[in-house]
């Protein structure tokens, strides 16, 4: 470990512990501070985790030793916390989404060229062994020409909400699990389909609880090639995360458990991934081996590398922030009862209300 690169983490709760518990495995990157406003928490995280705990967030951002910072803080804090990172010259890993606007998530990215460090997006989910390997068909041209791509991931958070969660009210879980879960596959289709150039969504809220946020999401896609697709998500039925690419050649179905999320390192003994050829339908099924992986160690490894490079990754700030330009498309067509949206003209729109708003990253 003592040329792993060393990173600090802000923002000490469930999260921050999974994250922490991950980089233990890794050899390029090391925690060696965190650093919560709650002086309880950074106690039990040092005591549980043995990281050490700065006592405040400028001891920790003067240290030269540390040349990024990982931000597990709530999304309304993503921004003013990165730009005290960037601005101390330390590199930038934050959870997805990448901010609780998209105004905010553009600022965010202009920080990399105001700060000279990049950022790095937790949107981990492309990772998955069984995400790679669909994506490695694709390419290999085994699938034929893609047409179409579905995914879903669902579960069961909205019938858990009572008004003392945040995710019980619009303003702060806008559309549900449009932007919680949803999120998710809108990265991992961009990152199997391509650009993505318009959406169209509907919603509904059908939990008993009462909350102010819809529990139902179905977004349509459409990308630049051509093809469409759809994310599905149920915030009221056990959890599940799948993922289906339809070729002219066959097609590839990935599904794992869920219950094995925050485990990454253990998907592979109980996901589905198979493929699917030719026209005898089933009886051509072939089920395929996942291999192991850990998506949670790899994005930490993927922002070891930035930080001792200086160079972007896959997990940029770009790609976060088109994420969350689909979201907030397909906020606007489900308040337009279902009328595509062109992600170009959201991403305009925020750079126009930033311009109006003269908000400035120093």
């Amino acid at each position: 470990m003592t040329d792993a690169v060393k990173v600090g983490i802000i923002g000490l709760g469930r999260w921050a512990k999974v994250l922490t518990r991950a980089s233990q495995k890794s050899d390029k990157l090391r925690i060696v501070s965190g650093f919560s406003r709650s002086e309880e928490k950074r106690a039990a995280f040092q005591q549980e985790l043995g990281v050490p705990a700065a006592q405040d967030l400028r001891t920790m951002l003067a240290d030269p030793e540390i040349k990024g910072v990982i931000l597990t803080v709530p999304n309304e804090q993503h921004l003013p916390v990165a730009i005290e990172v960037a601005r101390a010259g330390k590199h930038v890993y934050t959870e997805k989404p990448i901010a609780s606007t998209l105004e905010e998530g553009l600022e965010i990215e202009a920080l990399e060229h105001r700060h000279g460090v990049t950022v790095t997006v937790g949107h981990s989910a492309r990772l998955m062994a069984g995400i790679r390997t669909m994506r490695e068909a694709i390419e290999s041209g085994e699938l034929g020409r893609v047409a179409f791509m579905e995914a879903n991931f669902s579960n069961e958070r909205a019938l858990e909400l009572n008004p003392s969660t945040w995710r019980w009210y619009k303003a702060k879980a806008p559309g549900g699990p449009l932007s919680q879960l949803a999120i998710h596959q809108f990265d991992v289709l961009h990152y199997l389909g391509g650009e993505i150039v318009e959406a169209s969504a509907m919603a509904s809220k059908l939990s008993p609880v009462g909350a102010e946020v819809d529990d139902q999401s179905m977004t349509l896609l459409r990308f630049a090639d051509g093809k469409i697709g759809y994310v599905g998500s149920c915030w009221t039925s056990p959890g599940i995360f799948a993922v289906r690419v339809f070729g002219s050649k066959g097609l590839m179905h990935y599904e794992i458990d869920f219950g094995t999320w925050d485990t990454p390192d253990k998907l592979h003994l109980t996901s589905t991934l198979y493929i699917q050829r030719g026209k005898d339908g089933y009886g051509k099924r072939e089920e395929l081996k996942v291999p192991e992986s850990d998506m949670f160690r790899a994005e930490l490894d993927m922002f070891a590398e930035s930080c001792r490079t200086g160079k972007s990754n896959e997990l940029n700030a770009r790609n976060g922030n088109v994420a969350l330009a689909v979201v907030y498309a397909g906020l606007r067509s489900i308040e337009k009862n279902g009328q595509a949206v062109k992600l170009n003209d959201i991403i305009a729109e925020a750079h126009e209300r930033l311009a109006k708003g003269s908000r400035h990253v120093a």
